[in-house]
């Protein structure tokens, strides 16, 4: 009979083993072209070979120790190989709101591909697996901040297309409240909301002069951030979160690096041209039903409990254009008609004011990776979050001038490229509109497919979307 343990330790295979996970290491080294890796080398060496180090010396003890250390050992390689697959590989991701129905729906859980656009060598390397920037619970950072590391994206299958679906790090999420019900809420909107209060008469800024009204939304601004830190107990510690920390989002893609956006009576347009919208895109709609609709019909027009209690409260909910057809046709509504109401305060630029809403927007030009742009105090609004922020810039603008890191600048050159992503339920959906572009450090990968999907209207088996299980994405247009 075979010795397994002399088959085990048997010196040809275990040269074999050496070699293909050598080779495979190495490969690996190559793609994301990280060459300190080689220092692991000796230790793999060890594990096949020499075998000098003692790696499951528990296996020898005896008693619980050995009951403990094999638990302890299974659930340390179950999180490193977890961490290592999520980071380079794919995650999974599940849809937690309607900002994209009715082509993703919310409890929709979706198979994100990191290789797609290629995964990004992560700037906070020491973090929790299975957590984004939280742990659950005790309610603390699961994240260690040292080291940090400059962005760097792996050579991927390709780069990021016009219309697709992405997932993304929310590009306001930088600074937050660290109550927990603050925890995805946008700072800076919150701080403008709270400014205005202070503000009622809301003098137009078009009757200022350029820095006047930079200071009028300074002030606004500031007086906002000045009542969250008064208010420490409601609204926590103003804090801090790295790129690849921050909460995760999925929108479309509907405007490329280099591109100039203007949206006109909703319509997207991309340097003068519409761009096709998507088939199952909702807008909101003011209507009265004559009738309570039946659980058929909200399923096979896809109108959730949610879409009922917009209409409930405030006089409208988000219909695509098939279901509006439906609804008349079928006698269920005497009046309907598009929502055209729309807040301009709210919309990026917070600081700017352009008089711009979510249906009429821009035109935009959206920052290409070489490629500059003038600057004056027309623009100054649109592109400063972007130069300070993103690209870590000191910005300032005094007397009529801007100042880019303690130079007069007339111009600037944009090291990164950046995206317009909005949500194909359009009039409910916080996107592009409302905290401007998304660079590209902050792209995390391509849903591929709807692994499983489940109502939250229904519950047991009712609730299960059978036919949208394993639907690959770029089928859902």
């Amino acid at each position: 009979m075979i010795d397994k343990k002399k088959e085990k330790l048997n010196p040809k295979k275990q040269w074999a083993k050496f070699i293909v996970v050598l080779v495979l290491y190495l490969l690996f080294l190559y793609w994301v072209k990280s060459w300190w890796g080689l220092l692991v080398i000796p230790f793999i060496f060890d594990v096949y070979i020499t075998k000098k180090i003692k790696w499951q010396w528990w296996k020898e003890s005896e008693g619980p120790v050995k009951w403990i250390m094999s638990w302890v050992d299974a659930l340390v390689f179950a999180l490193v190989a977890v961490y290592f697959i999520n980071l380079f590989f794919f995650q999974n991701y599940v849809i937690p709101s309607s900002s994209l129905e009715k082509s993703l729906l919310t409890g929709d859980y979706l198979f994100v591909s990191k290789v797609s656009y290629g995964p990004r060598i992560p700037q906070t390397p020491l973090t929790m697996p299975l957590t984004q920037h939280t742990l659950p619970m005790i309610e603390c950072k699961s994240y260690i901040e040292w080291p940090k590391w400059d962005y760097r994206r792996v050579k991927g299958l390709g780069n990021v297309q016009l219309n697709d679906i992405v997932v993304f790090n929310y590009p306001a999420g930088d600074t937050l409240c660290s109550a927990m019900k603050y925890q995805a809420l946008d700072f800076y909107r919150l701080c403008y909301e709270i400014g205005y209060q202070r503000y009622p008469q809301r003098p137009d800024p078009d009757s200022l002069d350029a820095d006047v009204r930079r200071q009028l939304f300074e002030a606004i601004y500031q007086g906002g951030r000045q009542f969250i830190e008064e208010n420490f107990q409601e609204y926590g510690e103003i804090i801090t979160r790295p790129a690849d920390r921050r909460e995760n989002y999925v929108k479309r893609c509907v405007g490329l690096p280099g591109q100039t956006l203007q949206i006109k009576d909703h319509i997207v347009y991309l340097d003068g041209k519409a761009n096709k919208e998507p088939e199952n895109v909702q807008y909101t709609y003011r209507l009265k039903l004559k009738q309570r609709l039946s659980d058929e019909v909200m399923k096979d027009l896809g109108i959730t409990m949610e879409d009922l209690m917009s209409l409930n409260t405030l006089g409208y909910m988000p219909l695509t254009k098939r279901a509006v057809e439906e609804l008349k046709r079928q006698g269920y509504v005497d009046d309907i008609a598009l929502n055209t109401e729309a807040e301009e305060w709210d919309i990026y630029p917070l600081n700017g004011n352009l008089h711009w809403t979510r249906d009429n927007y821009g035109p935009v030009w959206i920052p290409k990776k070489g490629e500059s742009i003038a600057l004056n105090m027309d623009n100054i609004a649109i592109y400063e979050r972007p130069i300070r922020t993103y690209e870590g810039n000191d910005l300032v603008v005094k007397d009529g001038k801007i100042f880019i890191n303690g130079e007069e600048a007339k111009a600037y050159t944009f090291k990164l490229d950046y995206y317009w992503m909005m949500g194909d339920n359009r009039h409910n959906s916080l996107d592009s509109r409302y905290w401007g572009f998304v660079p590209e450090d902050h792209i995390v990968g391509k849903p591929i497919f709807i692994w499983w999907s489940s109502d939250p209207d229904r519950s047991g088996f009712g609730g299960i979307r059978w036919n949208r299980l394993f639907r690959f994405v770029d089928n859902i247009k």
